[in-house]
C-alpha cells in the first residue's frame, strides 16, 4: 500500500491568501487526476485545485473559509495502484512560499534595501523588499535611515497580495486598521479604507473624519428602508465588491472624457451573416460563429498600431507613458456574479476567425466562474459591447491602468445622406472614453473616425 502523498495548490498567478469557498472531497473519496479537490476565489475569479493523482483522500487539511496560497497542503491522498508519483514528480511539487511578513511575527530585523528619497521612501522600500519586490533603477546614492520607519513593528501587518492590492489603488497601508487575527490587514481593510476616502470618512489610523474630508463629500446616507415598506437585503459577490471598489478609483482619479461616433457597418454585416451561413453549411462541424466584437477587436489593433498612445498605460505619479509593443485586447463579460474583463492575447498575430473562436471560449469560462488570473491579466485596450442589449450611447469606465477603453451599443438602421440622397445604412454607435490627462480630443476623434473607418471597409485593416 502506498503512503498518502500531499496534494499541494500550483501556480495560481501570484495570488496569496486566497479564500477557500468551496470543499468537493470528503475522506474515503475516491479521486481520478486531475479531478477538483476545492475551490478558491481570487479577488476576480475562481479557481479550482486538481487532484496531482488518481487515489483515495486521505484527509482534507482545509475547510471553507480558510486561505491558500501556491504550495499549500490541501489534502493528504494515497494513490491508487499504478499512479503513485515518482520521487522527482514529488520534488517538483511546489513548496509554501516563504511569507513575506515573517519578520513582522517572528521578531527578526529584515535587511533594508535603500532606494532615493527622505525616510518614508526608505520605509517603502523596505516594506517591497519583504514583498519580494525589486527596487526599479541602478544602486543609488544612500539617504538618511529612519529605524523606527523600518523596525518590525512598525510596518504594517499584510501580505504581500494586499501589499499589491493597495500599492495598485494607491494606499497608504500605514493608514489602514487591520481586523483581521493579530491586527492584521485584509483585502476587505483595504477596499473599506478606499470606500471611506471616497466618502470623505477616511483618516489615519482607519478612523473618521467630519463631513468634507477626503474627497469632500458628503458622508453616505444612513436611511433605514424597511420603514418606508418591505426590503430584502442581498450582499454584493465578492467580484462586485472588488470591482466597485477598482471602479470608484478609476472613476475618481482619472479625468474622463467619452468621445462619440457612428460606424457605417452595412457591408461588413452583410460580409458577416454570409461567412456565417457558409459555416453552417460546412459539413466538417469545426465552423466558427463569427461575431461582430471579433471584427471590431481586429479593428482596433490597427487604431491602436496608428495611435500608439491609446496604447500606453500611464504610472501612479502621473509622470511617465509607458509604450506597449503588444496587443492584448480585453472585453468586458456580463457573470451572473458581475463583470469581469478577459484578455485575448497577441491579437495582432490572430486572424478574426481564431479571435472569434477565443472569445467565445473565454465569455463561457467567464459565465461558469472558471477564468484564471492570467486569462484576465496583462490588456492593454478594452472593449465594452452592449449591442446584443441595446441603447445607442454610454460611457464606459476606463480600466486602469489603460488609459481608453471603447463602449460599443446597438446597431441601427438609419437613412444616411451620401451626397445625392438618403439610404438607409446599418449604423454601429461607439463610445471612447479616455484618459484626458494623457489623450486630447482631437485625438480622441481622430482614433474613433479612424476605427470608423476601418469598420466600414475591413480591407483597410489589412494595410
Amino acid at each position: 500500500m502506498a503512503s498518502p502523498q500531499e496534494a499541494r495548490v500550483p501556480d495560481i498567478g501570484g495570488y496569496d491568501d486566497v479564500p477557500v469557498i468551496e470543499v468537493l472531497v470528503a475522506p474515503g473519496d475516491t479521486v481520478e487526476k486531475d479531478q477538483s479537490l476545492i475551490t478558491l476565489e481570487s479577488d476576480k475569479a475562481t479557481m479550482e485545485v486538481p487532484a496531482p493523482f488518481a487515489g483515495t483522500v486521505r484527509e482534507v487539511r482545509v475547510k471553507v473559509g480558510d486561505t491558500l496560497s501556491e504550495g499549500g497542503v490541501v489534502a493528504l491522498i494515497e494513490p491508487a495502484a499504478g499512479n503513485a508519483p515518482d520521487a522527482d514528480a514529488r520534488r517538483a511539487q511546489p513548496e509554501p512560499p516563504a511569507r513575506a511578513d515573517a519578520a513582522a511575527e517572528t521578531g527578526t530585523q529584515v535587511e533594508p534595501v535603500a532606494v532615493p528619497g527622505d525616510a518614508d521612501n526608505i520605509a517603502q522600500a523596505s516594506i517591497d523588499h519583504q514583498a519580494g519586490v525589486t527596487p526599479p533603477g541602478d544602486a543609488a546614492p544612500l539617504r538618511r535611515f529612519d529605524a523606527d520607519a523600518v523596525l518590525p513593528g512598525k510596518v504594517p501587518y499584510a501580505s504581500p497580495a494586499v501589499r499589491l492590492f493597495a500599492r495598485e489603488l494607491g494606499v497608504d497601508l500605514s493608514k489602514v486598521e487591520g481586523s483581521a487575527r493579530g491586527g492584521r490587514i485584509s483585502h476587505e481593510d483595504v477596499q473599506q479604507f478606499v470606500k471611506s476616502s471616497l466618502a470623505g470618512t477616511a483618516t489615519a489610523g482607519g478612523g473618521t473624519a467630519a463631513a468634507g474630508g477626503g474627497l469632500d463629500l458628503l458622508p453616505w446616507p444612513k436611511v433605514d428602508f424597511s420603514k418606508f415598506g418591505e426590503v430584502e437585503e442581498q450582499p454584493l459577490s465578492r467580484i462586485k465588491k472588488i470591482g466597485g471598489a477598482n471602479l470608484a478609483r478609476n472613476w475618481a482619479m482619472i479625468p474622463h472624457v467619452t468621445q462619440h461616433d457612428d460606424a457605417d457597418v452595412t457591408d461588413l454585416e452583410a460580409l458577416r451573416v454570409a461567412l456565417n451561413k457558409e459555416s453552417a453549411a460546412d459539413r466538417s462541424g469545426d465552423g466558427v460563429k463569427l461575431t461582430m466584437l471579433a471584427f471590431i477587436m481586429k479593428a482596433s489593433v490597427s487604431a491602436l498600431r496608428k495611435y500608439p498612445e491609446f496604447n500606453a498605460s500611464l504610472d501612479a505619479a502621473g509622470e511617465t507613458l509607458t509604450l506597449k509593443k503588444y496587443f492584448h485586447i480585453g472585453f468586458a463579460a456580463d457573470t451572473p456574479n458581475g463583470l469581469v474583463v478577459p484578455v485575448v492575447r497577441d491579437c495582432d498575430r490572430k486572424g478574426i476567425c481564431e479571435i472569434a473562436q477565443e472569445t467565445s471560449a473565454l465569455a463561457k469560462k467567464a459565465r461558469e466562474g472558471k477564468l484564471g488570473p492570467a486569462e484576465m491579466s496583462g490588456g492593454c485596450f478594452s472593449i465594452s459591447s452592449l449591442g446584443g442589449i441595446g441603447g445607442t450611447s454610454f460611457t464606459p469606465i476606463v480600466n486602469a491602468p489603460e488609459v481608453a477603453i471603447l463602449g460599443v451599443s446597438k446597431t441601427a438602421m438609419k437613412p444616411v445622406w451620401n451626397g445625392e440622397k438618403f439610404k438607409p445604412r446599418l449604423v454601429l454607435p461607439l463610445s471612447l472614453s479616455y484618459d484626458h490627462r494623457v489623450i486630447d480630443g482631437a485625438a480622441a476623434a481622430r482614433f474613433t473616425a479612424y476605427l470608423a473607418q476601418l469598420l466600414g471597409d475591413m480591407r483597410r485593416a489589412m494595410l
